[in-house]
Order: structure tokens, then C-alpha cells, then sequence
């Protein structure tokens, strides 16, 4: 009887990781969400929609990956030893993230995500990962970053910590999705090869955040989008 108990326990504490995993959370709410065109898109209504992540301005550069993007995550571990037992301990996370497009099919919507205060609710997918330890010593490229975070890769005696890192980016001209409050916006000044006074911009407000992902399960085809 005790094991069926311990078994019960277990499965439902797995279910709830789970299921209120801010990934799954995300998925959830845009699966419920409307998907349309941006050539369709009617004030105040809040939808999600799919397309190409262009930069307003000067490009983000991710950390290691050296990639143009509008978006990125990293963060970097080290593993820690606490008497018989040992875990990971975040020692870098950081998240930037900047004025963005999405463009479909020639039309384009803007994207204005905050830090301070946040406005919005992100997942990317982890798409850069490296590790060193003992009998693995960081890759150069690693080795310099590290360095740009004044993280040392050897310990006192001289031996290789244990650490990794993952880094998730919204490269430019990737697919991503986005929902928001549908707004029509009016440029102060004019954009670089955006020809329009004008542009639709998906907003947040005090009870809905922007949502920014580029998971592929996100997104409807857009040829379903109404």
C-alpha cells in the first residue's frame, strides 16, 4: 500500500512540473489563441501571429554563437559540491531583447518588448549548448566568454570547474510567433526600408502580456489563419 502511495506521489508531482513548466504554460495559452494574417489584423483584438523576426535597429549579437538576432537567453552554471550531495548553480542568466518586426508576406507588425517593467512572457529553444569539467577543457570560444564574465574555468589547483551553458536566440529571419493587443501605431520618425507613416503593433496592457516564442509548436499553419 505504501508503494502504491509513493508511486502516486511521484507521477502527480511529475504531472505538475510538468504542466506549469513556463514552456507548457506558454503553448497552452497560444493554443487557445487566435492565429491571423497581419494584413488582417483589427485594433483592440488579441491574437497571436506567425512570420520573420527583422531588426529595427542595430542587431543583438549573441554571446557565443556570434549570431544577429533581436532576442537572445544565456545563462551559465557551475556545479557546486554541498557535503555528499552536488548541483548546478546559476551563476550568469541574462536576457536581452529589443524593438522587432514581424514581417508576412509583405506586411509587417512591430513589437516593442520592456525588461523594466516586463511586458511580456517568453520560451526560446535552447539551440547552443557547451560544457567543460575535469577531463574537458572549454573550447576557445567558451574559454573567452567565460573570460568576458570574469568566470575562471580552473579552480585553485588548477583543474577544469565543471560548467556549462545554453544560450536560445530569435536570430534575424527567423519564424517566430507573437500575441498581443492589436494597436495602430503612428511613426515619430521613419524607419529604414519601411516605407509607411503607419504600422500595426501588437501591445500588452495590465492584464495581458506579449507573448514571444519561436517553438514550433506554437504557431498554426498560416495558410489555416483566418
Amino acid at each position: 500500500m505504501l508503494s502504491i502511495i509513493i508511486i502516486i506521489v511521484v507521477v502527480i508531482i511529475a504531472f505538475c512540473v510538468y504542466y506549469f513548466n513556463p514552456k507548457q504554460i506558454i503553448l497552452r495559452k497560444l493554443s487557445k489563441t487566435r492565429q491571423k494574417a497581419i494584413a488582417s489584423l483589427k485594433t483592440n483584438e488579441f491574437i497571436k501571429v506567425y512570420g520573420k523576426a527583422l531588426h529595427v535597429k542595430e542587431p543583438l549579437i549573441a554571446p557565443l554563437s556570434k549570431r544577429k538576432c533581436i532576442f537572445y537567453t544565456i545563462k551559465i552554471e557551475k556545479r557546486v559540491s554541498s557535503g555528499k550531495s552536488s548541483h548546478w548553480k546559476t551563476i550568469v542568466n541574462e536576457l536581452r531583447i529589443q524593438d522587432f518586426f514581424i514581417e508576412q508576406n509583405g506586411s509587417y507588425a512591430i513589437i516593442k518588448p520592456s525588461v523594466n517593467p516586463k511586458n511580456f512572457i517568453s520560451h526560446l529553444v535552447i539551440d547552443k549548448k557547451v560544457s567543460s569539467g575535469t577531463f574537458s577543457d572549454p573550447t576557445p570560444e567558451f574559454e573567452a566568454l567565460l573570460k568576458a564574465y570574469n568566470i575562471d574555468s580552473t579552480n585553485f589547483f588548477g583543474f577544469n570547474k565543471q560548467l556549462r551553458y545554453k544560450e536560445g536566440i530569435i536570430e534575424v529571419g527567423e519564424k517566430v510567433t507573437v500575441a498581443g493587443i492589436v494597436k495602430c501605431k503612428t511613426l515619430s520618425e521613419p524607419i529604414p526600408e519601411y516605407s509607411y507613416s503607419k504600422i500595426v503593433a501588437l501591445e500588452s496592457n495590465d492584464k495581458q502580456k506579449l507573448i514571444i516564442t519561436d517553438h514550433p509548436k506554437a504557431s498554426n499553419h498560416l495558410n489555416n489563419s483566418r
